[in-house]
This record gives C-alpha cells, structure tokens and sequence, in this order.
C-alpha cells in the first residue's frame, strides 16, 4: 500500500535549493496577503457607505487573491520547513481545483470592475440604474459558478489520466501544463479543452477590459473640462495597475515557447511564475488600499476603535 502510496505521489522540484532562506521569505510574503486581503474585507463589512458595486467587485476580488495564495504558498511553505517536497495525486488535482478557480474568478472581476469604471466614466447620470447591487451580486453569482464548473472540467479530465515513472514537476504547485507533460495516457481531449474551452474563458474577461478602456480612452479624449484626465485617472488608476500587472504576468507564464512550457524551467520562468501566484495577488489589495481614500477612511475607523 505503501508503494503504491507513492508511487501516485508528485514532486515539486522548485525551490529545492537554498530553503532555509527562502521560507522566512515567502512567509512574510504569505503574511503580507492575508493582512492585505482581510484588512479589505474588514474595511468593507465594517463601513455601510461601502456597501456599494465597486467595493462588492473588490471584496470578491480580495476573496478570490486569498484562494490564489492559500491554494500554494502553504504547501510551499511546508516544502520548505520540512524537506518534504512529495504530493499526493489527490492533493495536487485540489490545487489544480482551487488555482483554476481564483486565477479565473481573478480575471473575471477584474472584467467586472472594468464594466463598472466604463458606466461611471462614459455613461455617468445612468450609473445608478445601470450598476445596481442586485445586477452585481447576480452577475458575481454567475463567475463563481461558471469559474467552479471550468476548473471542475479540467480537474476531472487531468483525474483519467494515467501518469509515468516521472512525477517530477518543475513547479512549486500543481498546474495543467506540466501535469499533462508527465501523462501517459491520450491526452488529446485535455488539450483540445484547454485551447477551446480555456482559451475563451480567458479571452473573454480579456476582451470585455480592452473595450471598457478604450471606449474609456476615447471619452477622456473627449472631456474638455480642467482636471477631466486626473479625475478619470484617479477613477480607473489603481484597477488599470492591477489589470497590467496580472495579465502581464499570466503572458509571462503561459505565452512562451513550447520548449519552455513543455518542463525545461528555467530561472525567468520560475521568477515569472512567482510574480503571477504569489506577487500580483498579494500587490492587489495595497494597490486599492493606497490609493482609494474611502478604504483609508474605512480602516482609519476600525483601528480607532480598537
């Protein structure tokens, strides 16, 4: 039982060196994103004026960085304290699960966020008929539901498959690609729904940003009052920084060479892997935090009364 215990196990070959630096590293970066997000959460619930779209957008979206950085940094911190890089093939299907969920819940809100800068900027006197909480919530209900039954269609086909003597996987968490290098088994059908199911579902957030920004560009372009570009830059600023910095990461990632993505990891890819899951989802909440002067005021509140 034992061997075939591990015979199903996985290796999570990254940060194999140096661990005794590295851990004290990522913890502190672990910590910096339960504090960033819950300090969201507890601003938003503690102040009733937040109760609006844009901050349920943005609770949802801490929500989803919380599952991003829990589903891996974890794990990797045990790795590190212990030596033990091993896997199971269970525990390494629920982080494919959970990791598929929150970097598409991610993509989504941001989407989301972006329809809401687009009706506050361009269509501002319908903004409040347009932009209710009821339409958001459902709309939210809708990607949580739809990002669950996506990763849920990949999880399920990566279970059929059947995997080779080599476990090894070059990443510090369980992703698609690599886990489907080390199959056995056909994996065509995997491949085929991860270039037309996935590829919309990517797309699609993607594409709904790019027009919000450009029918947003064209209506700064238009705004001949003084002060219109900075008011619409203090509008929109802090969600473009973060629609930059995690799609610009997620090219880093997946938009490489087949070479690259077929295992062969190198030094770039494993920084740019590290920016994708752990960096951008823990930057995101001191974006917002910094420069949104409603979340100050919120927390400025909740440490005054403590």
């Amino acid at each position: 039982m034992e061997n075939q215990t591990s015979s199903n196990d996985f290796l999570l070959l990254a940060f194999s060196s140096h661990q005794e630096l590295l851990f004290p590293l990522f913890l502190a970066l672990y910590l910096a994103a339960l504090l960033g997000n819950l300090l969201i959460l507890v601003a938003v619930g503690s102040d009733p004026r937040l109760h609006a779209p844009m901050y349920i957008f943005l609770i949802n979206l801490s929500l989803a960085d919380l599952c991003f950085t829990s589903t891996t940094l974890p794990r990797l911190l045990y790795a590190l304290l212990t030596g033990d890089q091993t896997i199971t093939h269970s525990a390494c299907l629920s982080q494919v699960f959970f990791f598929l969920m929150a970097g598409n819940m991610d993509s989504y809100v941001l989407a989301a966020m972006a329809w809401d800068r687009y009706v506050a900027i361009c269509k501002p006197l319908r903004y409040t008929t347009v932009v209710t909480l009821p339409r958001c919530i459902e709309l939210l209900g809708a990607v949580w539901v739809g990002t669950g039954l996506h990763s849920l269609l990949h999880t399920a086909l990566l279970a059929r498959l059947t995997f080779c003597s080599n476990h090894a996987l070059p990443y510090f968490f369980c992703d698609v690609h690599p886990l489907l290098y080390l199959a056995c088994s056909d994996t065509s059908l995997n491949y085929m729904m991860v270039i037309v199911e996935g590829s919309f579902i990517v797309i699609v957030p993607a594409v709904c940003i790019m027009a919000s920004y450009v029918f947003i560009g064209v209506a700064v372009c238009q705004v001949r009052a003084p002060g219109g570009f900075r008011k619409a830059f203090s509008t929109c600023g802090s969600h473009l920084t973060v629609v930059l910095l995690f799609y610009g990461t997620v090219v880093a990632v997946y938009l490489k060479p087949p070479r690259q993505a077929e295992g062969q990891m190198e030094d770039q890819d494993l920084v740019a892997i590290v920016m994708f899951s752990v960096v951008a989802p823990i930057l995101n909440p001191y974006i917002y935090s910094f420069q949104n002067r409603e979340i100050k005021s919120a927390l400025a509140k909740v440490f005054m009364k403590s």
